[in-house]
């Protein structure tokens, strides 16, 4: 008996240090996570300027941070759209459906943009999974709080998801709101009827971000809450890049004094890709190769080709960028095998200058060739043609009937992924990473499940 009490004894202490140890894990889990994304974010630029940068900025999070410095997207193409997606869902657009700012829509072949500026998860309906802020509401039975600041309303609505408290961004150089199943809280009223836009639009930003902090009550309960704040390039990089470190460290300083280090996990990482044009005539100038790949005429050339194989008839029905379009419906009326037909297209088409490479709707949904792995994560099937060409680099894609005159490069620069805050210690890693593992992350960090397309594996 006496060994039995002496036992039992043991194992209560037992057990209560490992309820213990298990509070004070689940206590330092963040309860606030601030993803800050960087509208065409370049490592190359954010190096230049180091010399210039405050000590509570970039270079804060450069060398007390965790930092990811080789990251890239798991698709193509991108554009900050697609980018922001796949940031708040840690999937591609084969899943979450955004492939662009716009696409065409298929029954009624009209571009379509990405969001629908109506109220409510509505406003996100293009989003065909789930997000972070999504699974934060689901985990606390929509306790836990959901804002997101942009200059633009795409980046504001798919960084929030489906179920945000509310999101607010620029529209002609004023606030711009949007609420979802509850009336916009009063200070986010309050602060976008008084305050206007400032000449520099992340500085606005960051004041509605502070704000947040300040008033919404982030961080403070024992259920976590997202803020997701979005930064714009600006005219030149050296202001771009200096404003930035100003603004990210005046974000810093408020969550040290309202939240707490250890309460918080900052997140800061770019869009993947850039817009820098160079001047017109510059290839010519410098004797780089160059031409332009015109889509319509393209169109009509494989038009007439397969009218002498098959009948007369417009098999293409329209063109849009890269991507043409098949009448669908007139080639089962003709009882012509559209795997055929597609492989014809794609035959010709490889032969036209300017032609980098052809794939078809066939391909990229059945291929297991890890090669076209990029193109494939990029394509959805509802909102894409059905021929996707890949233009030369170098050349511009020309389509006079929408006027385009698109250059095409696909050089790679890199950008980092930064996490700081909470427990994390400063690191630096080397190895290439890809941004869809950042959703996974975090949401370990915080104790949920990963947004429901998510199936790529925390980078820790």
């Amino acid at each position: 008996m006496g060994k039995n009490k002496y036992l039992y004894i043991t194992l209560l202490c037992v057990l209560g240090i490992q309820q213990e140890t298990l509070a004070q894990t689940l206590s330092s889990a963040p309860k606030l996570v601030v993803n800050v994304t960087i509208d065409q974010l370049r490592a190359d630029y954010l190096e230049t300027f180091i010399p210039l940068y405050r000590a509570d900025g970039f270079r804060l999070l450069l060398g007390q941070g965790k930092v990811y410095t080789n990251a890239s997207y798991n698709f193509a193409p991108v554009d900050r759209a697609s980018a922001i997606a796949t940031l708040a869902t840690g999937t591609t657009p084969y899943y979450h459906g955004i492939v662009g700012t716009e696409w065409l829509s298929k029954p009624k072949l009209q571009t379509v943009n990405c969001i629908s500026l109506t109220q409510g998860y509505k406003a996100a309906a293009n989003l065909q999974t789930s997000t972070l802020g999504d699974e934060m509401k689901l985990a606390s039975e929509g306790l836990s709080l959901v804002y997101s600041f942009a200059p633009t309303a795409d980046a504001a609505i798919l960084s929030a998801g489906h179920a945000a408290t509310a999101v607010a961004w620029v529209s002609d150089s004023r606030w711009a709101t949007l609420n979802y199943d509850q009336p916009l809280p009063e200070w986010m009223s309050t602060f976008t009827r008084q305050t206007g836009i400032a000449t520099d639009v992340n500085q606005s930003i960051a004041d509605m971000a502070i704000k947040c902090i300040e008033q919404a009550s982030v961080g403070v309960d024992e259920q976590p809450d997202v803020l997701n704040v979005i930064f714009k390039q600006g005219a030149t990089p050296r202001d771009t890049y200096i404003s930035l470190d100003y603004n990210i460290a005046r974000l810093i300083n408020r969550l040290e004094a309202r939240i707490g280090h250890s309460r918080y996990l900052l997140v800061v990482t770019g869009t993947g890709y850039s817009e820098e044009k160079d001047k017109p005539g510059s290839e010519e100038r410098f004797h780089i190769p160059t031409g332009k790949f015109n889509i319509v005429r393209t169109s009509n050339l494989l038009n007439m080709y397969l009218g002498a194989i098959y009948a007369p008839a417009k098999y293409i029905e329209t063109c849009y960028r890269n991507q043409l379009f098949l009448n669908l419906q007139l080639i089962e009326r003709l009882n012509i095998n559209l795997s055929e037909l597609l492989k014809r297209s794609q035959d010709f088409l490889i032969q036209v200058e300017g032609v980098r490479n052809v794939y078809t709707s066939t391909q990229l949904m059945t291929s297991e060739n890890s090669r076209l792995e990029k193109i494939r994560n990029g394509y959805c099937i509802d909102k894409c043609g059905d021929l996707m060409i890949e233009v030369a680099p170098g050349w511009k894609l020309v389509n006079e009937e929408r006027n385009e005159n698109i250059p095409q490069r696909t050089s790679f620069f890199s950008f980092p992924i930064i996490f700081y805050g909470s427990t994390l210690s400063k690191e630096t890693i080397q190895t290439p990473v890809t941004v869809d593992r950042i959703a996974p992350t975090v949401a370990k960090a915080i104790r949920i499940r990963a947004p429901n397309a998510c199936s790529s594996e925390p980078l820790f």
